[in-house]
C-alpha cells in the first residue's frame, strides 16, 4: 500500500516486524516459576517480600519520598567479614546482586565460603536452640543476620566444598547450605525450599538455562541466565553473590556485560604467590568506590588485615624498615584509611631512543611525567637509562600524591643515594618542577606517626599538624626534595 488510508500520504508508510515475544514480561518467568512450585510471590521469604506489592503486581507511581521498599528503609546483611563489609559500604543490602570477579586461584570461593560460614554461623547464635534439620533452623530475632545461606558451587562437587569448608572453620556452620548444580531452573527450586538470605553463585559461568541453544559461559547464556537471578533477587529479597572469571586482559569474562546488570562489582586483585590481596569496588550503587579491603592469604584462609597497616614498610613490631637504595614510604589515602606504601624504583643502562619504562601497581603516564620533570628540573640525564618502578604488596597507586616518593625514589635509584631511615614523602608533583597540596594532609601525618616514622617530606604550601615524635619536612620544589637524599 503506497498511500496511507488516514492522511492520505504517498510513501508515508515503513515496514515493521513484529515480534511474538515483543509483549511478554522478561520477569514473568520468574515469577511463573515460583508459583509454579507452590510458592507465592507476595510473602516474606528469606528476609524479603518476594514483590510484596509493587514486585508481582503493577508498579504505580509514588511521590519519591514516600518510595520504601518491602521492609521499609534499606538494611544491611552484615557477613561477619569487616574488611568485605568496608567495601560493600556496611553489608549486603536484601535484594541486590553482587559480582566478585579476580584471577584463578586469587581466593575469590575462600573468600565467599568464609563469609557464608560466618553468617550461617551467627543465624544459630542469635536464634532459638532447636534439631539442626532444615525445616526446624530458627529465624534470626536480629534483621541484619540472614537466617540460610546457600553456596550454589557450579564447578566443584558438594564434597569438595565441604572440606575446603572443614579447613576454613565453616563445616560446622548450621545455617550453611551447599548445592552442587548448574542448571538455573533446579537452583531456583532449591533456592526456594531452603528460603535463603543469601545466595553465592560460584561461578556464574558455568550456569546455564536448558532451554537456551547456547554453551555455558558464552556470551547468551550469561546474559540470559544473570538477568533472571536479578530479577529473582528483586522479586525475592534475597541478596545474590556471584563469582565471575577473568579474561587474560583482567577484565570479567562475558564482554563486560555482567558489570551492567549487577548491583555491585568488586574486584579481588593481587599476586597469587604473595600473600597481600586487595579487595577494590569499582561499581556499587549502595557506597562509595573508594574502599578497599585488605587481606592476608593463610593456610587457614583470608585474614584481615587490620587498618592501616604499612605494606612493605614495617619489620614486625621494630618499626620502619632500614634506608634502601631507590625506596621511599609514601601515606596513600583509599577511601577512609590510610595505607603506608613502599614505592621502588631501578635504573639501569638503557638504549636512547629505546629507553624502557616500565611500571607495576602504578600509572605509565605518570611515570613518564616524574621522569621528565628529573630530566627538566632536576638535571638526571635518564634518556638512555631504563626506568623500572613498582608499588610493594601488590597494591595499586593511582593518586597523585604519591608523585613525591616515586620521584625520590628514582632519583635516589639513579644517583645511588637513599633517603634518610624512618622518613616518608607525600606530594603532588607539577610539570613546573614544583609540590603541590595533597587533601587529608593531617590524618596521612598521624598515620606516619602512629606506625613509627620520624620525618615525613610535606607539601610547602601546606600548615602540616604537629605529631609528637614526628617532624614535617616542608618542601616547596623537587630540587629542595632531592637535597633530602643522604
Amino acid at each position: 500500500m503506497g498511500k496511507c488510508p488516514d492522511c492520505g500520504a504517498w510513501d508515508a508508510l515503513e515496514s515493521e516486524r513484529i515480534e511474538k515475544g515483543a509483549g511478554q514480561d522478561p520477569q514473568r518467568g520468574v515469577v511463573e516459576a515460583w508459583r509454579a512450585s507452590g510458592a507465592d510471590p507476595g510473602q516474606m521469604l528469606g528476609g524479603g517480600a518476594i514483590g510484596g506489592s509493587g514486585a508481582a503486581s503493577t508498579p504505580v507511581a509514588v511521590p519519591i519520598a514516600q518510595a520504601t521498599g518491602a521492609d521499609g528503609p534499606s538494611r544491611r546483611l552484615v557477613t561477619g567479614i569487616g574488611e568485605l563489609d568496608r567495601v560493600l559500604g556496611g553489608g549486603l543490602v536484601p535484594g541486590s546482586v553482587v559480582l566478585i570477579g579476580g584471577d584463578p586461584g586469587i581466593g575469590k570461593s575462600t573468600l565467599m565460603l568464609q563469609a557464608a560460614g560466618l553468617m550461617g554461623g551467627k543465624a544459630r547464635d542469635q536464634g532459638t536452640k532447636g534439631p539442626r534439620d532444615q525445616d526446624s533452623i530458627p529465624r534470626s530475632p536480629d534483621p541484619s543476620v540472614p537466617s540460610r545461606i546457600l553456596y550454589v558451587s557450579s564447578e566443584e562437587s558438594a564434597e569438595q566444598v565441604r572440606m575446603r569448608a572443614a579447613r576454613l572453620g565453616a563445616a560446622s556452620s548450621p545455617g550453611l547450605f551447599v548445592l552442587a548444580d548448574t542448571n538455573l531452573a533446579r537452583i531456583v527450586e532449591q533456592t526456594r525450599k531452603v528460603a535463603p538470605g543469601v545466595l553465592v553463585i560460584d561461578s556464574v559461568q558455568m550456569i546455564y538455562k536448558a532451554d537456551l541453544d547456547a554453551a555455558p559461559g558464552s556470551v547468551a547464556q550469561l546474559r540470559r541466565c544473570c538477568a533472571e537471578l536479578v530479577y529473582l533477587a528483586k522479586l525475592s529479597g534475597i541478596a545474590v553473590v556471584l563469582v565471575g572469571h577473568v579474561t587474560k586482559e583482567g577484565r570479567l569474562a562475558g564482554p563486560r556485560l555482567l558489570e551492567h546488570l549487577v548491583d555491585a562489582v568488586l574486584y579481588f586483585e593481587g599476586d597469587r604467590y604473595h600473600a597481600h590481596r586487595i579487595l577494590r569496588g569499582v561499581k556499587n550503587r549502595f557506597g562509595t568506590t573508594l574502599e578497599i579491603g585488605i587481606f592476608e592469604m593463610t593456610g587457614e584462609g583470608l585474614r584481615e588485615v587490620p587498618g592501616g597497616l604499612g605494606i612493605g614498610v614495617l619489620d614486625g613490631d621494630s618499626g620502619p624498615r632500614e634506608a634502601k637504595v631507590g625506596a621511599v614510604v609514601c601515606p596513600v589515602m583509599t577511601g577512609t584509611r590510610c595505607l603506608l606504601v613502599e614505592l621502588q624504583a631501578l635504573t639501569a643502562t638503557g638504549f636512547i631512543g629505546a629507553a624502557k619504562r616500565k611500571s607495576s601497581g602504578l600509572d605509565s603516564n605518570r611515570l613518564a611525567m616524574i621522569i621528565a620533570v628529573l630530566e627538566q628540573h632536576a638535571g638526571l640525564r635518564l634518556a638512555d637509562r631504563d626506568v623500572f618502578a613498582s608499588s610493594v604488596g601488590g597494591l595499586r597507586v593511582a593518586e597523585p600524591a604519591a608523585d613525591l616518593a616515586l620521584l625520590l625514589a628514582i632519583a635516589g635509584a639513579h644517583h645511588k643515594r637513599a633517603i634518610a631511615p624512618g622518613t616518608g614523602a607525600v606530594g603532588e608533583v607539577g610539570l613546573g618542577g614544583e609540590v603541590r597540596s595533597v587533601t587529608q594532609l593531617e590524618q596521612r601525618i598521624r598515620e606516619a606517626g602512629r606506625l613509627g616514622f620520624t620525618r615525613l617530606l610535606v607539601p610547602a604550601s601546606q600548615r602540616p599538624t604537629k605529631v609528637k615524635g614526628l617532624e614535617c619536612v616542608q618542601v616547596k620544589t623537587v630540587s629542595r626534595a632531592i637535597e633530602e637524599l643522604g
